[in-house]
């Protein structure tokens, strides 16, 4: 009898071998309390201005606050790192691109195995600027090519970080066009615009948002976008493919949970998440950073998921980024 006592009470202290109904219950209670959304990015950068664009309609939704957190470093892995190693309950998250795909490709020694983070929803999918400063001796991209050309190894391009989806949006272009250029890694793109306004970068892969206020206060110009076509809000800058026939490499943003975070749990985040990218006038701030709002469930995301790793795997290869492995 005293052995069945026992058995009954380690039953009960396993959340996993809880009866249905408790169960049930108790993930019917969340939230209960705040949401952490980790930014792994610079304030001012296109991760942390998405979330903070969603975070009302996110928090409205759950009835809880959602806070952000910037913890940078690592091109992400360290914000990335500190989501991973927190309870699988829901109350952390952490938002990235396609860096989470890069990343472990050519970085055998991250803080994390982004394997024990899971996609919960898609927020936007966009292409990337090909932003260049203000008095470099070129007024477009074939000039731009052609003085990269001359000066092997002289030219600068920024991104934010090594192994970032910017940085291989960078090297694929090289390896297209016969150029080589230098490489410098940031924090986030809103560190590689305030470089490239300062005239200390020649050019950089980064968001149409980070790159805005170069572009307005007239230090820097669009010279191409790294999408199949051209942005209608980016009057007269090309598609890299235009210049670089077959040049198409966009990303997106995804929020990620711990791996192990219940199902309903999930479900319940991605429908918030949802709430936001379906609001009206959220769509609208969204579309003028340069994003295309995305209403995706756990499942969409995870096959977006699947099928970019299979091909950013082969660019990286193609661009041989995967030598030094």
């Amino acid at each position: 009898m005293r052995r069945r006592a026992l058995l009954g009470a380690a039953l009960l202290s396993c959340p996993a071998l809880l009866p249905h109904t408790a169960l049930a219950q108790s993930l019917g209670d969340f939230p209960s309390r705040s949401v952490r959304l980790i930014c792994p990015y610079s304030a001012g950068g296109i991760a942390d201005t998405v979330a903070r664009i969603v975070q009302p309609k996110v928090a409205e939704h759950l009835g809880q606050s959602l806070v952000i957190e910037n913890r940078t470093g690592a091109s992400g892995a360290l914000g990335a790192a500190a989501a991973a190693q927190a309870p699988p309950d829901g109350y952390t998250l952490v938002m990235e691109g396609a860096t989470t795909i890069t990343s472990p490709l050519v970085n055998k020694s991250l803080p994390l195995d982004y394997d024990t983070l899971v996609p919960v929803t898609q927020l936007t999918s966009a292409p990337y600027v090909l932003g260049m400063r203000s008095g470099f001796p070129a007024q477009d991209l074939a000039g731009f090519l052609a003085e990269a050309l001359r000066r092997p190894g002289e030219v600068t391009f920024g991104t934010p970080g090594v192994a970032h989806i910017g940085h291989l949006m960078g090297e694929l272009m090289q390896a297209m066009a016969g150029v080589k250029l230098e490489h410098i890694p940031y924090r986030g793109g809103a560190d590689v615009a305030r470089d490239v306004a300062a005239g200390r970068l020649d050019a950089c892969f980064i968001s149409e948002s980070s790159f805005r206020p170069v572009l307005d206060s007239g230090r820097g110009k669009v010279i191409g976008v790294t999408g199949r076509d051209r942005r209608p809000n980016l009057p007269g800058a090309p598609a890299i493919g235009e210049v670089l026939p077959g040049y198409d490499l966009t990303t997106w943003i995804l929020v990620f949970c711990p791996a192990g975070t219940p199902e309903p749990i999930q479900a319940r985040l991605s429908a918030a998440f949802q709430h936001a990218t379906a609001d009206a006038a959220t769509r609208a701030r969204l579309e003028q950073t340069g994003s295309d709002p995305v209403m995706a469930g756990p499942e969409q995301a995870r096959a977006l998921f699947r099928r970019d790793k299979a091909v950013i795997g082969r660019l990286m290869r193609e661009a041989g980024l995967l030598q030094a492995q």
